[in-house]
């Protein structure tokens, strides 16, 4: 490991735009996408901000850690699918679940009563062809000013990540699966 002197002075300008609502991609095959995602709805939050999370691959029932501890915070949390393709014993009935969340998302945005709208692994459904991306861009593009929306999920369209105003990309180096050690409760859920 190489030692740094820490900097003494600012290395970038301050920025000195108006404050305005953002869109914001988590992407990539790295672990912590989600996570990042209910981290800013957390310090949103934290902060007396109004947040919802919608999860597209989630199922309305769903009580994986997340949603246990938003609900003891109050923040609503609502799971809009029926699990991952794989998972699925209808696909078509998976897509109309994701159109209906779609359409409940979308409704938030536009109303502009939240400060921030998670959308959680809303890439499967787009990538699947079940909701249509441009329906996703013309929503973040003619959304209130103040609403800020996180887009979760691997391999996210380029069309969404040119408009997107911060984009992350998590890259795996290295993964417990590998070794074989399977998923576990309050990591992976």
């Amino acid at each position: 490991m190489q030692i740094e002197t820490p900097p003494i002075n600012r290395d970038t300008p301050k920025p000195q735009g108006e404050r305005r609502g953002l869109i914001m991609v988590h992407t990539g095959t790295g672990k912590g996408k989600s996570t990042a995602a209910f981290g800013l709805a957390l310090r949103a939050h934290g902060r007396g901000k109004k947040v919802k999370v919608y999860q597209f691959m989630k199922v309305p029932t769903a009580r994986f850690g997340e949603h246990r501890l938003f609900e003891q915070l109050g923040i609503p949390i609502e799971g809009l699918g029926d699990g991952f393709s794989w998972k699925s014993r209808d696909l078509d009935h998976s897509a109309q679940l994701a159109q209906e969340g779609w359409a409940r998302a979308e409704a938030t945005i536009r109303a502009g009563e939240h400060f921030m709208v998670v959308l959680d692994e809303i890439m499967y459904p787009l990538r699947y062809g079940w909701i249509a991306l441009e329906q996703v861009l013309t929503c973040l593009r003619e959304r209130p000013a103040q609403v800020t929306v996180v887009l979760t999920g691997r391999n996210a369209p380029a069309e969404l990540i040119d408009l997107a105003d911060t984009v992350t990309e998590m890259t795996l180096v290295k993964h417990h699966f590998n070794a074989g050690v399977p998923a576990q409760r309050g990591i992976e859920d």
